[in-house]
């Protein structure tokens, strides 16, 4: 096994391990994968992060196929249409977080009751429709709701994001995740009361440059 994948493979296990530690994941459920050479590395269906080494991370190419001896994650697909449609996606994290899971299945989206859903890419994190889950109409409808994101809920199911590197989706998903909780909890206490247009639109060209230190790479 190649160094670079080795080290890729690595960090995506890292980041799965990461979600369960930080709460946004538990168990077997969601996936993680990182774009590779003519597809991506992700990780295999049904197995623990804690037990997943390197090497059984599965190689699928953009068309579909998988090689070596497992199975890659039912949720390949969305993977790869991302890879496939969204060129500044390095990495994929797709979870089951209970808020943003919660919000998911009242399908609702997370308005822009706070600056820091700009970190999503837009003026809200939207509600992708239902579709069962593992299937081509699945992945078409996270589409639709990534239009212009980074993450969007998916009805009934969970939360997808991507990012330019496995650590900062690994950043995004934890954000939308407490997002999702801050607003749960703004809701049980009474009504939130939501920015602007202008105002968000203001918060999301100042997170044009936030966090960026001056020099660094993307």
């Amino acid at each position: 096994m190649s160094s670079d994948r080795d080290e890729l493979a690595s960090a995506v296990i890292d980041a799965c391990k990461a979600m369960t530690a930080a709460g946004v994941n538990h168990g077997t459920s969601g996936n993680g994968s990182a774009r590779w050479r003519d597809g991506f590395l992700v990780t295999p269906t049904g197995m623990r992060y804690e037990a997943l080494t390197p090497e059984q991370m599965v190689y699928v190419t953009l068309d579909g196929t998988a090689h070596g001896p497992l199975a890659p994650s039912s949720e390949w697909r969305m993977h790869r249409d991302i890879y496939g449609h969204r060129p500044e996606a390095m990495a994929v994290l797709h979870a089951h977080p209970p808020h943003a899971t919660a919000l998911s299945c009242l399908r609702e989206p997370i308005p822009r009751f706070h600056y820091m859903v700009a970190a999503a890419g837009g003026p809200d994190i939207r509600c992708s429709r239902y579709a069962l889950y593992g299937g081509a109409e699945l992945s078409a409808a996270m589409l639709e709701a990534l239009d212009g994101r980074r993450a969007c809920l998916l009805a009934n199911h969970g939360m997808i994001c991507f990012g330019p590197s496995v650590e900062k989706a690994l950043a995004l998903a934890v954000e939308v995740e407490a997002l999702a909780r801050q607003y749960c909890i703004a809701r049980q206490t009474g009504t939130p009361v939501l920015l602007s247009e202008a105002e968000m639109d203001e918060a999301l060209a100042r997170y044009a440059s936030y966090g960026k230190q001056p020099g660094a790479e993307e």
